[in-house]
């Protein structure tokens, strides 16, 4: 289980690796608490997904596995639409858009059609967690880098700003995995000679 929570949140992570999930990504990070409430509200659509799919996969005929899938999402997307007007009203008006289109975030079908659809209810979850986890990890950075550049920088507060600061963020995720791999290989190659 742990191994499929790292593989989803760390080396399959959808915002950094997969870049899916993009438009969501750079729209609503202007700070930190829009990125916390989007990705709180991806997670419970994620999770709830995940295992009503899982559940029911033996069931569902290939023929309409798609369409199905995009309406269990678009019922969890209704449910979190609801409790965020009912709960965090003031939020959900800053991120109200992204949040209802979650029902088209090819990062939530994708993990449903490519883990979710095949796999035990457990595995689902856990894997549907790392990837919630991970998709929250890029957006709070990306959220509270450009929080706080924008106090320095206004342009970090504008669409050119969250491309700018994303593919830093980007870069600097890659260059810390490429670092990583690197003295894997060291440690590899000392062992293994």
């Amino acid at each position: 289980m742990k191994a499929i929570f790292a593989d989803a949140a760390w080396r399959q992570n959808p915002a950094w690796v997969r870049l899916l999930g993009l438009c969501p990504l750079l729209a609503v990070t202007t700070t930190l608490e829009n990125a916390l409430g989007l990705a709180a509200a991806s997670a419970f659509v994620l999770l709830g997904s995940a295992g009503v799919v899982s559940l029911i996969r033996a069931f569902v005929p290939a023929e309409v596995r798609l369409p199905v899938f995009v309406l269990v999402i678009a019922t969890f997307t209704s449910a979190v639409t609801m409790l965020m007007q009912a709960y965090t009203f003031d939020l959900y008006e800053r991120v109200a858009l992204f949040v209802q289109i979650i029902v088209t975030n090819c990062m939530i079908l994708g993990r449903l059609e490519q883990f979710a659809s095949k796999q035990p209810v457990g595995r689902a979850l856990m894997d549907a967690l790392g990837t919630a986890c991970g998709f929250a990890v890029a957006l709070v950075a990306l959220g509270t880098a450009r929080e706080f550049a924008a106090l320095a920088v206004p342009l970090a507060a504008l669409a050119p700003g969250a491309f700018i600061i994303a593919g830093l963020l980007l870069a600097g995720a890659r260059a810390g995995g490429d670092l990583a791999g690197r003295r894997l290989q060291r440690r590899t190659d000392q062992v293994h000679p």
